[in-house]
């Protein structure tokens, strides 16, 4: 089993916890995560793009001139998508692009990262996230090693106040979020991940092969 420092908010050491090596320990696989990490993104999307087909766009369907003996171009109606203001063809129309993936990809994805990140040096263990009030000076002045330390934080924690939300949410590159709500997307876009110790190890409960 691999060990890990629990620390303070200020950097200094407290204790060391083991991590499971059946978590923690497994190779990188870029493929796991590519694939969880476009399929979060593909959620994401909302899908509501929409053009106008030429029976949608305003105009009248009469034929504009005779078929023959004009010297013109044979045309139908003005709203052909040939003329301007006419409709778009092929054009996008609003569509879902959610799609799943099996939770055996999205758990070895998420079991990949953690253990990147650990021999990587870029998971940190937290003894407690407490803070008094919901100020963003007040989370700076408790947390502001950690922040300063590096370009993105995620913290992450079995639940989160609503205190520490408001605190931290003006601060750019820094994200608190609840276990439930973690993904691999966020685990694989932040520099930094910080967890409390209940948070890690109930994640690793969960991920558990």
């Amino acid at each position: 089993m691999a060990n890990i420092a629990v620390i303070n908010p200020s950097l200094e050491t407290q204790r060391e916890i083991q991590l499971p090596e059946e978590i923690f320990g497994v190779p990188y696989r870029q493929d796991l995560i590519h694939e969880a990490v476009r399929c979060y993104a593909a959620n994401q999307r909302l899908g509501t793009h929409s053009t106008k087909r030429r029976d949608e766009v305003s105009g009248s369907g009469k034929k504009l001139w005779k078929q023959k003996h004009t010297g013109r171009a044979r045309m139908g109606e003005i709203r052909s998508p040939l003329w301007y203001h006419g409709g778009i063809a092929f054009g996008p129309k609003p569509r879902d692009y959610s799609y799943a993936v099996p939770k055996k990809v999205r758990r070895g994805a998420m079991r990949s990262l953690l253990a990147e990140r650990v021999r990587r040096g870029l998971l940190t263990v937290i003894d407690g996230f407490a803070l008094e009030g919901n100020k963003t000076k007040a989370f700076l002045a408790k947390f502001g090693p950690i922040v300063e330390a590096h370009k993105t934080v995620l913290f992450v924690d079995e639940k989160v106040p609503s205190a520490l939300v408001l605190a931290s949410r003006n601060i750019p590159g820094v994200k608190v979020t609840g276990l439930s709500e973690i993904n691999v997307y966020d685990m694989a876009r932040y520099e930094m991940v910080v967890f409390t110790e209940p948070a890690l190890l109930r994640l690793a409960e969960v991920l558990k092969p």
